[in-house]
């Protein structure tokens, strides 16, 4: 559950009163950002599955193409093997492999905004299986993922900033040193002497923006925020990001 508030003494104070009013046994962390991860160009890559151990073994082929997608497509997976180069009864477990590999791409994040297309690929009429070809299916993505210029992205915020117009430029120039971007800023509707300003700001820039604002105020700024759209994370910023998951990952 993630719970939201003005700043982080805003937020203490409701997770102790989950404490000592409610005997509610409240475990906080940080909230994450949701980081993604996209490619830059497509590939073509092969991967076979065969392992013998003594008895009926298990052996699935496969052959993909990862193209690409504009920004917000998601993920999409295309069938287009012909001439029964893989049994229909067998593609549905490629695509559950594929699937499952996207949730930790080679930056450490889900990754989206691809198509993956199964083009052909062998099967052996004893050895072949649905766990097989799922193996099959996550090896030829994770193997392609790498070649395809993977880059992260980062969750943009459209914020609306209410302020008295005394401190309007002291907000736009916070804005900017947040890595925002200022859309422009009109009079509040029946708040006389304040203004709105609008903005898209990085989710990563939120976490104590209440707290700067309010210093510049003189206590009385606000803003209100919602998801907007992915960006592309590049730069210091982005190094930052990929060193901390690979702490994680190996703690």
């Amino acid at each position: 559950m993630v719970l939201w508030g003005q700043g982080d003494v805003h937020v203490h104070i409701a997770i102790d009163r989950l404490k000592n009013r409610h005997n509610l046994a409240v475990v906080g962390q940080p909230a994450t950002v949701p980081y993604k991860e996209t490619i830059r160009r497509g590939t073509e890559q092969h991967s076979r599955f065969k392992r013998q151990s003594g008895g009926h073994g298990q052996f699935a082929d496969c052959t993909i193409q990862v193209k690409a997608m504009p920004r917000g497509s998601g993920f999409v997976f295309a069938d287009k093997v012909v001439g029964g180069a893989i049994p229909r009864n067998y593609i549905p477990a490629v695509e559950e492999g594929v699937v499952e590999a996207l949730q930790h791409g080679p930056l450490g994040f889900p990754v989206v905004d691809l198509a993956v297309e199964l083009i052909t690929g062998q099967f052996h009429a004893v050895d072949s299986s649905d766990m097989a070809f799922k193996t099959a299916g996550r090896q030829a993505i994770q193997e392609a993922l790498p070649k395809c210029e993977p880059f992260l992205l980062e969750p943009i915020t459209a914020v609306d900033i209410s302020v008295p117009n005394a401190f309007t430029a002291r907000v736009q120039r916070l804005v900017s040193g947040r890595r925002g971007q200022l859309l422009g800023y009109d009079a509040k509707e029946d708040w006389p002497g304040w203004d709105v300003v609008r903005a898209h700001l990085p989710q990563s820039e939120l976490h104590d923006l209440i707290v700067e604002l309010r210093s510049l105020t003189l206590g009385v700024g606000s803003f209100a925020h919602k998801f907007d759209h992915m960006a592309e994370l590049t730069g210091r910023p982005a190094e930052k990001v990929i060193a901390s998951r690979s702490q994680e990952a190996a703690q």
